[in-house]
């Protein structure tokens, strides 16, 4: 989802202006097929009907105008039928949002739980942590749709790639590999929907999550380039194991209810006007739910980058590439004359409005006040058990990149004074990032850390752009009378933002100076808190050696204060992993962000991206994490050698093995697995939790990813003691490569696994069938 630049886009100017006037509805009739409701008897207000079959009837009672209507975010309603109005558009990437039309805060329901950034989430590696807070989320939602103060339809997560680390938006995502952003997909959109048996195959849902923004979607505004006008070229190959993997995940494993497709071009089309959206998303990966546009996409595609002669011709790209419902109104203007026109047909919109119909009726939409989750009130807004898991969503999200002779945790019993440093040491609302709802309340850095110790504090920057005259003098004298520095430094949504790129990856303005004079200044030691959503080239505190300790924070949520204070005083012990590379600044200035290529290209001095193709220097790689503790892995079971089974002629297997890598859908792959299982060891004196991360490297010669992350797993290891971790990978599914036409094989050969300090090799084999019909 995103918010279009009012110079070019009114419509949505108008649809802000409505949400004053109007909310979800207002008494019984608020729901559709209420009491006294016009249509109360009729069969789409049928539970007990197949909700295919209620969507038929109540498209067969609509009139062309009503279902033209029915194609944008905030339909009118069909008061002959007692269907009120509904805004489709509401938020919830990290927590009910106040961005969109479809949320409205206040009086009784004042707020909602606020989690990290997701680029933080990202960083606890715990899937089961991201569906928990996918559950809190959906509570809290329909708290606010039983109090008529939103809808049930949620445009989140946002699972793009996170391919380049100048992106404004990269904030948003699970971060660059795409198993993890699969995963985190899976789970959240679980979380958030929790279906339920509905029978025929559409199961009832708590809210609709959508994934956004299909596809090759990462860039915003960048050098001239912008997402309006922005072509990304794009290989079959990347498509299919990179830019497409969380959202095949999305439809496939997680059930989700929609796809967002998104503002840009992918090789010359419109994603908006995609025939994949239909062929693939719908077809292939057999999407159960609806398909919207970005706001305004169509009107984009059409105004600004000239695809279509006509309007009507666009509206008739869109219908027929998939998509059901357009965030903004153009099809509302255009799609009842391309009908006229022939160039849609009527089968084409009820095509579309079936889907939209059928996702609210499986949430409950049409059965009147007999609404599910009715018990749900403004009691379980912000409750404790919420607030709890914030706080330890922030803990978990927390990754120590440097910890030098062991100088964290401080103990606060040995600390007079704590000076609390830097643009972010108080922050707020800094702290949520973007797409954020109204928070239960915050607990900043200097909060936090005051309740453990006394605090001086010192800005040392007015604000993280951090230029021209500032009172780093005055930081430095708080500096050098405490016993120790905990500097917050980093950036904010006026740095990386929705239409707002980075250029480089350096602090802001004098925010490294800064760092620097205070560490030298401080005669305890200095801990550096880097606050931001995307990673920073702070290779200079890395090697600095009055710089003790550094913490990577993101935008860790409304109790953001309270977690990196239990980091630094030792009350959590630290086991978050970054999700994202941390570059040097030499690398953003050879690579331009409109290179979409994920493989190096040796001809050109192209270096890639992501730690699975960038093989350069990095100021800290994917993966990397600390902890107070000390863990090790022992392989306790895994093949040394596996067949593979083809299956079909004898001249497809061998066209199969071409390069010896058996095409996916000519092999058996029921029961094809590698079981590993590795026991975890805590020798530390603390117990903490350890992220096991399995690291797949391919034979050598199919173009692949140097190495790949297959699977993970966060586990708690008490201190002195021994965990068995049991993985499964499914050799179909994550022991394959993508060829140049992004055709999924399994290479054949040596294969090798890498967990930690481990590496574990073992033989795929290819084993003929005979020959069947």
């Amino acid at each position: 989802m995103a918010i279009s630049p009012s110079s070019l886009f009114p419509s949505l100017l108008l649809a802000v202006a409505l949400a004053a006037s109007a909310l979800v509805g207002g008494g019984s009739a608020a729901f559709a097929c209420g009491r006294g409701s016009p249509a109360a008897g009729l069969p789409f207000c049928q539970p007990g009907l197949p909700i295919r079959a209620r969507a038929r009837d109540l498209i067969g009672r609509l009139t062309v105008a009503e279902k033209v209507a029915m194609l944008v975010s905030r339909p009118a309603g069909v008061p002959r039928l007692g269907i009120p109005s509904y805004q489709w558009w509401s938020e919830a990437l990290h927590g009910v949002a106040k961005v969109g039309d479809g949320v409205h805060f206040g009086g009784e329901y004042p707020a909602a739980t606020s989690f990290p950034q997701v680029i933080s989430s990202a960083a606890s590696f715990n899937a089961s942590l991201w569906e928990l807070m996918g559950k809190v989320v959906s509570d809290e939602a329909r708290v606010l749709y039983n109090g008529l103060r939103a809808g049930l339809t949620y445009w989140s997560p946002n699972v793009n790639i996170y391919r380049d680390p100048r992106w404004g938006r990269g904030q948003e995502t699970p971060g660059e590999d795409p198993a993890v952003s699969a995963r985190y997909a899976v789970a959240y959109v679980r979380g958030l929907q929790q279906p339920s048996s509905g029978g025929r195959g559409f199961s009832r849902l708590k809210v609709a999550a959508c994934c956004k923004h299909y596809t090759a979607y990462d860039l915003d505004n960048w050098n001239g380039y912008d997402r309006f006008h922005f072509n990304a070229k794009v290989s079959k190959q990347d498509l299919e194991d990179t830019y497409n993997v969380p959202f095949k995940a999305c439809v496939v494993d997680g059930k989700v209810a929609s796809v967002m497709c998104s503002y840009n071009q992918v090789n010359g089309v419109p994603s908006c006007a995609d025939p994949n959206l239909r062929r693939i998303v719908r077809g292939q990966w057999r999407l159960n739910g609806y398909i919207v546009s970005d706001c305004d996409s169509v009107s984009v595609f059409y105004n600004e980058q000239h695809y279509g002669s006509r309007p009507e011709d666009a509206a008739a790209y869109a219908l027929k590439a998939g998509m059901d419902l357009e965030c903004g109104g153009f099809l509302g203007q255009y799609a009842e004359r391309a009908l006229r026109q022939g160039k849609v047909s009527e089968a084409d919109i009820d095509f579309a409005v079936t889907h939209t119909v059928a996702v609210q009726m499986r949430l409950g939409m049409f059965e009147g006040d007999n609404q599910p989750f009715r018990d749900l009130g403004p009691r379980d807004l912000c409750s404790g058990a919420h607030q709890s898991l914030a706080l330890e969503a922030a803990r978990q999200a927390i990754v120590l990149l440097k910890n030098r002779a062991g100088a964290l945790p401080l103990s606060p019993s040995r600390l007079r004074t704590v000076a609390v440093i830097g643009p972010n040491s108080d922050a707020t609302t800094t702290m949520i990032g973007n797409y954020a709802g109204i928070p239960c309340a915050y607990t900043s850095p200097l909060k936090g850390i005051s309740s453990y110790v006394k605090t001086v504090h010192a800005v040392g920057c007015t604000g993280v752009a951090c230029a021209r005259e500032q009172p780093i003098d005055a930081a430095v004298e708080a500096a050098r009378h405490a016993d120790a520095v905990v500097l917050v430094v980093g950036l904010d949504q006026s740095i990386e933002a929705e239409g707002r790129d980075r250029l480089d990856l350096l602090l802001p303005g004098r925010q490294q100076e800064l760092v620097t004079a205070v560490a030298k200044a401080s005669p305890g030691p200095t801990v550096l808190v880097i606050m931001s959503g995307s990673p920073v080239d702070v290779s200079f505190a890395e090697v600095d050696p009055n710089i003790a300790a550094i913490l990577w924070v993101g935008y860790p949520g409304q109790a953001g204060g309270a977690a990196i204070a239990d980091v630094i005083f030792g009350a959590y012990n630290p086991g978050g992993k970054l999700p994202v590379t941390w570059y040097p600044q030499s690398y953003v200035d050879r690579v331009p962000m409109t290179n979409m290529a994920m493989r190096p290209d040796p001809s050109t001095g192209y270096p890639g991206r992501t730690y699975r193709f960038y093989t350069g220097p990095v100021v800290y790689p994917f993966g990397h994490g600390l902890s107070y503790s000390k863990f090790t892995h022992t392989l306790a079971l895994a093949p040394s050698q596996l067949s593979v089974q083809l299956v079909g002629s004898r001249t497809e297997q061998l066209n199969s093995t071409l390069n010896r890598a058996v095409r996916v859908n000519h092999a058996r792959c029921d029961g094809l697995a590698v079981p590993v299982n590795v026991d975890v060891a805590n020798a530390g004196d603390r117990d903490g939790a350890h992220t096991v991360l399995v690291y797949w490297r391919p034979p050598s010669g199919h173009a692949a990813a140097t190495r790949q992350l297959v699977a993970f797993e966060k586990v708690h290891v008490p201190a002195g003691n021994r965990v068995s971790v049991a993985l499964v990978l499914d050799v179909c599914t994550h022991l394959t490569v993508a060829d140049a036409y992004g055709i999924r094989r399994i290479p054949m050969g040596e294969h090798s696994l890498e967990i930690g300090e481990l590496t574990h090799t073992f033989l795929l084999e290819a084993d003929t069938l005979p020959r069947y019909k």
